[in-house]
């Protein structure tokens, strides 16, 4: 069986999630099956690989635009393997009859105005024709799978919900000096909360930020206030968010380190007091699943994803209301058997979540083009 995979974003070297969903679920394939005869396609050399077996071979095939619908879709007509799987939403417009894709989530539909009017359309016509073209389709949640049946009318016989998994390198750390080296590289003092990801609207930050005054001004005193660390790439709206920290007087409290590089997460996260994550829409969640493996707190939304991938193992607050989130932040401040709790559950619900598991799944789902 020869089995092709778009492997274009392994070419981003600041991955987040798509790409580390990408670069992860490859990696575990290498490593579980070397009998069936892969191909990745690639526009252009990555600059990072995973270890690839025998089986696997990498095929660049660069083209500067249209990457996807052009260059992808003549090779799918010249060299067409048995079956295609890619790994992020978009099939290519020429493909085997065996196409499988994954579709992360439906964030277009939730946060229209994240978009243009033009950007809205593609990603609505591409995400709606790719579920609908493909042979199967791959959903990384139940909330997604719900949300593809809802909206892009997908049969839910062809929709198999696979689930990410955690890599090795999340895990506690406990090297004194390994954590300060860290904090010292990006300016944080402990104790902290921490948010990583993204920095933009969906990701309630501003409320968070809401949350977090009241949280120092109701309960805690300034004084006695943790930093909030908010980590991630610039997005859409990032100075809106970045000036509602000047406008409440937070800037002492409130740190943004920027995109914080994955050798560096494991510590930083370790070292956290709680991690933060209240986010109003989410595919899956990674974060909360990378931040439980490192034995850190959870606190995050009943919304979405994020209550199925979360179980009972993080605190869970309607993202929408700022009192109830500042109480929850306060409780994990000074309640230090909850965080004890959180970090026993934490720990045992992200063993449960495994790439091995997630390419094994995968897999079967390819196979059955056979």
């Amino acid at each position: 069986m020869h089995i092709g995979i778009d492997a274009s974003r392994l070419a981003v070297t600041a991955r987040t999630g798509t790409e580390r969903y990408s670069y992860d679920l490859i990696a575990a394939l290498a490593r579980l099956d070397r009998v069936r005869r892969y191909t990745l396609y690639c526009n252009g050399l990555p600059p990072i690989l995973p270890l690839l077996g025998p089986n696997m071979a990498l095929r660049s095939i660069p083209c500067p635009r249209l990457w996807t619908h052009a260059r992808l879709s003549l090779e799918m007509r010249w060299h067409p393997p048995d079956v295609l799987f890619v790994p992020a939403h978009v099939l290519p417009l020429v493909h085997p009859p065996r196409s499988v894709v994954t579709i992360h989530d439906l964030g277009y539909l939730a946060f229209p105005a994240a978009h243009t009017a033009a950007r809205r359309l593609e990603l609505r016509l591409t995400t709606r024709w790719s579920a609908r073209a493909a042979w199967r389709v791959i959903a990384i949640s139940q909330a997604t799978c719900r949300d593809l049946i809802r909206h892009c009318g997908v049969v839910p016989e062809k929709i198999s919900v696979v689930y990410h998994g955690v890599t090795s390198q999340f895990q506690p750390v406990t090297c004194g000096s390994t954590i300060r080296t860290i904090l010292t590289r990006y300016g944080i003092r402990a104790p902290y909360f921490l948010y990583v990801g993204t920095i933009q609207p969906r990701k309630n930050l501003l409320r968070l930020i809401e949350a977090f005054a009241q949280c120092c001004r109701d309960w805690l005193g300034y004084t006695q206030c943790p930093q909030l660390v908010i980590a991630g790439k610039p997005g859409w709206l990032t100075s809106e968010i970045e000036r509602r920290v000047a406008e409440l007087d937070l800037t002492t409290l409130v740190r943004f380190p920027g995109y914080v590089a994955d050798a560096d997460l494991p510590a930083l996260l370790s070292a956290a007091l709680a991690f933060v994550f209240p986010s109003l829409y989410e595919g899956f969640g990674m974060p909360v699943l990378e931040a439980m493996a490192c034995g850190t707190p959870v606190l995050t939304s009943t919304t979405s994803s994020l209550p199925e991938v979360a179980g009972d193992a993080a605190l869970l607050v309607d993202p929408l209301n700022t009192a109830a989130l500042a109480a929850a932040l306060a409780r994990l401040v000074t309640d230090a058997a909850l965080r004890d709790e959180l970090r026993r559950r934490g720990l045992a619900r992200a063993a449960a979540f495994r790439w091995e598991r997630c390419a094994a799944e995968t897999l079967r789902v390819l196979m059955e083009a056979e």
